[in-house]
């Protein structure tokens, strides 16, 4: 086994920047140094004693990098590359897209001296044979091959010209691994599986009217990317992506990605116009990797609450409610909507709603088969902060059903074993301020309230969180403390016509309702006190009852001892409390107001700590 690298690799690497994957690479070993991670890659200087190359090691080398089998000052065997060249940084880099270790690691870097004599000629194994029958002009980079060779690369041509596009693309350009495209790159081909397609839509701005549309691929490595295509290469490209199908794709261009619209892990994102190429490759759809999730977990979902980070998680359904009809504001369309609750190993549960197609199909499939208590794995969430954390289905979201998968496997026999059998608590109202990667917000932003009342511009242009360590002080009991409610999609219901209540959200009349707190309470701390709206499930937490239970203690005969009892119970408790402040105007004055979007009891060890860490501050800056 060699113990040095390859004499000249890197002139070697150089000279040959875009390898045809179709021949065989000559010796190419290098000793690795100053190996690093960045990211999920490994960044590492290419060396062989006498030229150095900075180099970038592919994700699914990364095992290989932790598992000790690739190390710094070891020696490594490349057997595929692809090299950038970054002309505004006057920087070459090479992408390792395939490699094998030769030896650990040396004592030392390895250096040998530079010859200043060179013969400038790189000769490949396969090519050193006909040598003798080329000759090179030197200046003008012209070589001259023997007839017959000439003669066979015709034949080929022929049937070149015979072949599918797809296979033709495939053999005339070296197929590039995502991760090895940047701007500066003109010609290039991929290989990609499309993992999700949006909807054609149309866009209005000050040029006009247009179509765009996104598509999401991505490459057997796993990298992902998405590509945007307007007008008229949308409508030429729309119908021919298909979702799950694996594509080759040239003459597109990169750009870097907007960080606010970015749907994929990648720096970049890809345009297709109307003069790009786009083909079908049918017969190689499985060495394409199939969608790939990165789950969270559904106690770890309060650190993506109104974050631009979205979300994936896989649970048991719990419930499913039945489709209900949304009115846009903006332009007073009605879309369905329907609310699945599912559930996981953490014993907490989260509300997840499916809107549009998802609602009415996938969604209608969940309520077919709730009995059997059926696995979702859901891609693309965004995170809210409706009853604590809630989650929203988008255009570019996937639900599976029932995946075949090993985190579904492992869901389910948690689930049939013990999980059935488990009390589960809602991730928003039951989730510990102090756990691990939970609602970490608890103890970020910490104000006094004199800073949110003395501060009357918070929230003007949009709205303002916090968090506050406080008492509740007083609960006016002759306040309006709760509305009637609509037992499916909780809005409230008006009295219908004979008997029953009418929900104007469901179109529908139930002889039922229920009743769901809405109401204010007066918050203090040591530097002042403030009213806080407080809705159903933050009041729940703080009278300790529902709404229906204190309306019943409040209609009981005689006076109402009980009910004033129930409140004055709920007073001088301390909780922590995640608000949101606003500016409503009233009478055409501007107010303040301050919502509770989360409580949660003090965890008196994390809040001593937290005033540990404030003293240590204080020592410090002195």
């Amino acid at each position: 086994m060699a113990k040095a690298p390859t004499p000249d690799a890197i002139s070697t690497i150089l000279a040959n920047p875009s390898p045809d994957s179709s021949s065989e690479l000559p010796e190419i070993v290098v000793q690795v140094l100053d190996l690093k991670p960045t990211g999920n890659r490994f960044m590492f200087t290419a060396s062989d004693g006498k030229q150095k190359l900075r180099a970038i090691l592919q994700s699914i080398f990364s095992s290989e990098v932790n598992s000790g089998n690739i190390q710094n000052l070891g020696l490594i065997r490349i057997l595929d590359y692809t090299l950038n060249d970054i002309p505004s940084k006057n920087e070459k880099y090479l992408i390792v897209t395939k490699c094998e270790v030769v030896s650990p690691a040396l004592e030392m870097e390895i250096k040998t001296e530079v010859k200043t004599e060179e013969t400038g000629i790189i000769l490949k194994p396969k090519e050193e044979m006909k040598f003798n029958n080329e000759v090179k002009r030197e200046g003008t980079g012209i070589i001259l091959k023997p007839k017959h060779e000439m003669v066979t690369k015709s034949a080929a041509q022929i049937i070149h010209e015979n072949m599918a596009p797809a296979a033709r693309m495939a053999m005339t350009r070296r197929v590039h691994p995502l991760v090895s495209l940047n701007p500066y790159q003109g010609n290039w081909t991929i290989k990609v599986r499309v993992t999700n397609k949006g909807n054609l839509r149309t866009y209005k701005n000050a040029r006009g009217e247009g179509h765009v549309f996104n598509v999401e691929l991505m490459d057997e490595d796993g990298t992902e990317i998405q590509a945007t295509m307007f007008n008229e290469a949308a409508r030429k490209f729309y119908d021919k992506f298909q979702l799950g199908k694996v594509y080759y794709i040239s003459k597109g261009t990169l750009r870097v990605a907007n960080k606010q619209f970015r749907t994929v892990k990648n720096d970049y994102e890809m345009n297709l116009n109307e003069y790009s190429e786009v083909e079908e490759a049918s017969s190689e759809g499985t060495f394409i990797p199939e969608t790939k999730f990165n789950f969270v977990p559904i106690d770890q979902l309060g650190s993506y609450v109104n974050g631009k980070e979205l979300v994936d998680v896989i649970g048991i359904v719990q419930n499913v409610s039945p489709t209900m009809s949304i009115r846009r504001k903006i332009n007073n369309e009605t879309i369905p909507k329907r609310d699945i609750t599912i559930a996981d190993e953490t014993k907490k549960t989260v509300v997840v709603s499916l809107w549009n197609d998802l609602a009415t199909n996938i969604g209608q499939e969940l309520l077919d088969n709730a009995d059997k208590s059926p696995i979702v794995a859901i891609k693309s969430l965004k995170v809210g902060d409706f009853q604590g954390v809630s989650l929203s289905t988008l255009t570019r979201s996937t639900v599976l059903v029932n995946p075949d998968m090993p985190e579904s496997k492992k869901l389910r026999s948690w689930y049939d074993s013990e999980g059935k059998e488990t009390s589960m608590a809602s991730v928003g109202s039951g989730m510990s301020p102090s756990s691990k990667g939970g609602m970490q917000s608890m103890y970020s932003d910490r104000v006094r309230l004199s800073f949110i009342t003395s501060n009357p511009s918070l929230g003007e242009d949009k709205p303002a969180f916090f968090s506050i360590r406080a008492y509740i002080s007083f609960i006016k009991p002759d306040q309006t403390m709760w509305y009637r409610a609509c037992k499916t999609c909780n809005k409230k219901v008006t009295d219908a016509i004979g008997s029953g209540y009418w929900c104007e959200g469901c179109q529908k009349n139930d002889e039922e309702c229920s009743l769901r707190y809405i109401m204010v309470v007066k918050v203090s701390d040591a530097s002042g006190e403030a009213w806080v709206s407080v809705f159903n499930e933050q009041a729940e937490q703080i009278i300790g009852c529902s709404a229906d239970e204190l309306d019943k203690l409040k209609s009981q005969e005689g006076d109402q001892n009980l009910y004033q009892l129930k409140l004055k119970e709920a007073t001088w408790v301390p909780y922590l409390f995640r608000v949101s402040v606003v500016q409503n105007e009233y009478m055409n004055e501007k107010r303040q107001r301050i919502t509770a979007k989360s409580v949660a009891p003090v965890d008196f060890a994390a809040e001593s700590r937290l005033l540990l860490e404030d003293i240590s501050k204080m020592k410090v800056s002195q």
